[in-house]
């Protein structure tokens, strides 16, 4: 399936610094992450990054994110944006811009 050009250009992709990275208890594939964009407050976005990435290797790192998708309830977490990150060999590597 091809996306047209123009629906592409409705994605907000932004930088934003990780801040926090919390465990949400009953789920084993995901962490809720407090974003730094440089708004007002911080975006929390639910992330299935958990059987990869230790918070370690999260906290403080600069990732982009999908700023404008619809909030979504995960387990009463709202998560306000999409991490991306690429599949290669079935893991998830992040899209982490040059400082």
């Amino acid at each position: 399936m091809f996306v047209p050009f123009s629906e592409f250009q409705k994605i907000d992709l932004r930088v934003g610094k990780v801040k926090n990275v919390e465990e949400i208890e009953g789920l084993d594939r995901v962490y809720k992450l407090e974003i730094d964009l440089g708004e007002r407050k911080k975006r929390t976005i639910v992330a299935g990054v958990k059987e990869y990435l230790q918070p370690y290797e999260l906290l403080g790192k600069s990732v982009v994110i999908v700023a404008n998708l619809e909030p979504k309830d995960v387990r009463g977490v709202i998560s306000e944006g999409m991490l991306l990150a690429a599949e290669v060999d079935g893991r998830p590597i992040l899209l982490v811009p040059e400082e």
